[in-house]
């Protein structure tokens, strides 16, 4: 069955290539797309898939889908650095999640002035490049809620 991921913030669209992180642009946790979000002030960032909570970090989050696929959003790069701060949670580890539910509230721009990347990767947990079909190509401007990818 097909999951199909939608974007979690509204912004422009970077492959994982070009993430400057070796971790997310090796695609080495798993393939996808990043996004860089628009926005000065507060953005909120929504559910990519329907599913279980798994993991709720203020900085990162991965969705469980029916079928058993996992889903992980990462705010930010090298944001685990600030414990938390800035990040306002708006779900629970183990909570059941629609796609396009506020899970995360947070400031890019303020992420930026402290010197770290506000690109925010969507990554496919243990898929395969081949089971992703990108529904936009980079440089690409998304809303919140517009297909990224489908995962066969």
């Amino acid at each position: 069955m097909t999951v199909r991921v939608l974007a979690p913030v509204d912004g422009t669209v970077v492959a994982m290539a070009d993430v400057p992180d070796p971790v997310f642009a090796g695609s080495i946790v798993g393939p996808g797309i990043a996004i860089d979000p628009d926005g000065e002030g507060e953005v909120h960032v929504v559910a990519p898939v329907s599913g279980t909570v798994a993991k709720l970090h203020p900085h990162a989050f991965v969705l469980v889908t029916e079928q058993g696929r996992g889903v992980l959003v990462h705010l930010g790069l090298d944001t685990v650095q600030l414990e938390g701060a800035g990040f306002t949670l708006h779900a629970e580890e183990k909570d059941t999640v629609a796609s396009g539910q506020r899970l995360v509230s947070w400031n890019p721009a303020e992420v930026k002035a402290g010197g770290r990347s506000p690109v925010c990767p969507v990554v496919a947990l243990e898929a395969t490049a081949e089971a992703l079909s990108l529904a936009v190509e980079p440089g690409a401007h998304v809303a919140a809620g517009d297909e990224l990818f489908a995962w066969e």
